[in-house]
């Protein structure tokens, strides 16, 4: 009686097709994941109350602000996501493979930096809840954390959630564009001082950016991309479709949530940007669609807020693989992300700033430490070309990683005071 090898059943062919439909449906899976992961990291609380409270404060002067972040959003993001699929690697190790301990570093200022945007998340949370239901700010963060470590733990509960999300998301889009619509903004004005702004506000361009493409943001969808397979430098060009369909779905929400709230502020509708109960966002689709609109506001904002206090946690917990390899999965991954969400929860219930300027400062924050991580990659596409498998490398990308790079350097310097600013005396 003879028996089938392990060769023969590798090898037969009933076998190896069901496997690469299986392969190439994960593959698909993580791709689109991939691209849902940037967008919505990239389009969360931080994001909407920035939008909300530099509109109101600067007008469509702020359209040049958003102008340059999807500029600056598409060199990065077409960099990083590039160089960690063409590797292989995620961002730490890639680093440390080029400059010894630098993956390290990134590792730290990433944990850091997205326990800073947590805190905010957290203190999104506690918006979105006061919007919908009229609680206290402090209590909303305090719920919308525990029933994300609840989400986190039970695993089904999470994939419900993300259909949800995805519902609720959606919701968000056609919201803001139905209030874009009705609050008919100065559409001519947002236009001319898209290229020729009135005010010039680097403090406001480095926290758009920070809250947009800084942070874990920077290699959410670069990461998850690596869960496809579909790794090395030969899958450069769907690697470079697919970050530009994030980049082109955060770029248009960008704008079009900018133009609905620049058409309740030219109204003459005055935003709260500063008590403890401050949502200028919530105040303008309020303004627009009245109680019911902002009650349907809040919900979804506490979603898009529930959301990143996972992903975020998550995606920076990840990073401390960098220092151990245990932190790749399992327990103590979990444990990881947990302690990271009590961490911010304590953070944010123990100071005393109103959410919305939190919401508004940990974009600076993240957008002050964004320029390191780059000058590690840029160096990789100059000079260590050889980690990516390939020796040829877009000079485009490379010419343009660098120019932002130089420009998220300046933007930083000159920036520190204002950014932190915003903690003390709201946005």
């Amino acid at each position: 009686m003879s028996e089938q090898s392990p060769t023969d059943a590798q090898t037969d062919p009933e076998t190896d097709a069901k496997l690469a439909a299986v392969k190439k449906r994960v593959g698909r899976s993580a791709v689109i994941g991939a691209i849902f992961l940037m967008a919505t990291s990239a389009i969360g609380p931080g994001f909407i109350t920035q939008t909300a409270t530099f509109t109101a404060s600067m007008g469509a002067a702020f359209a040049f602000a958003i102008l340059v972040s999807v500029l600056i959003d598409i060199a990065v993001q077409l960099n990083v996501w590039r160089m960690i699929t063409s590797s292989g690697k995620r961002a730490g190790e890639l680093a440390n493979s080029a400059i010894p301990f630098s993956g390290h570093v990134i590792a730290i200022l990433v944990v850091i930096g997205g326990l800073a945007f947590n805190i905010g998340n957290i203190a999104g949370g506690g918006l979105g809840l006061n919007a919908l239901l009229g609680i206290d700010p402090k209590i909303g963060g305090l719920l919308t954390a525990a029933l994300a470590i609840v989400i986190f733990l039970i695993k089904k509960a999470g994939k419900v959630m993300d259909i949800v999300l995805v519902i609720l998301g959606i919701g968000m889009i056609a919201m803001t564009v139905v209030v874009a619509i009705i609050a008919q903004p100065p559409i001519g004005e947002a236009l001319r001082q898209t290229i020729v702004p009135d005010e010039l506000n680097f403090a406001t361009i480095t926290t758009i950016v920070g809250g947009t493409v800084g942070g874990y943001i920077t290699y959410s969808g670069a990461h998850r991309y690596l869960d496809s397979g579909q790794t090395g430098p030969q899958y450069a060009g769907p690697v470079m479709r697919a970050a530009a369909n994030g980049i082109l779905i955060t770029g248009v929400m960008r704008y079009v949530l900018f133009l609905a709230i620049l058409g309740v502020v030219a109204s003459g509708v005055a935003l709260d940007l500063s008590s403890q109960a401050a949502n200028p966002a919530g105040q303008a689709f309020g303004s627009v669609l009245g109680d019911a609109g902002l009650r349907i506001f809040g919900a979804i904002f506490w979603a898009a807020a529930l959301s990143s206090v996972i992903g975020a946690a998550y995606t920076s917990a990840t990073f401390l693989s960098s220092f151990h390899k245990r932190f790749l999965g399992g327990w103590s991954l979990q444990i990881a992300t947990v302690a990271f969400i009590v961490v911010s929860l304590i953070v944010y219930l123990s100071i005393g700033t109103a959410p919305a300027a939190i919401l508004v400062f940990v974009g600076g924050f993240n957008g002050l430490i964004l320029p390191i991580g780059l000058t590690v990659f840029m160096y990789i596409g100059w000079f260590r070309r050889d980690l990516l498998g390939t020796k040829k490398y877009p000079l485009v990308l490379l010419i343009a990683g660098t120019l932002v790079t130089l420009l998220t350097w300046y933007m930083g310097i000159v920036s520190v005071g204002p950014i932190f600013a915003f903690l003390g005396t709201g946005a």
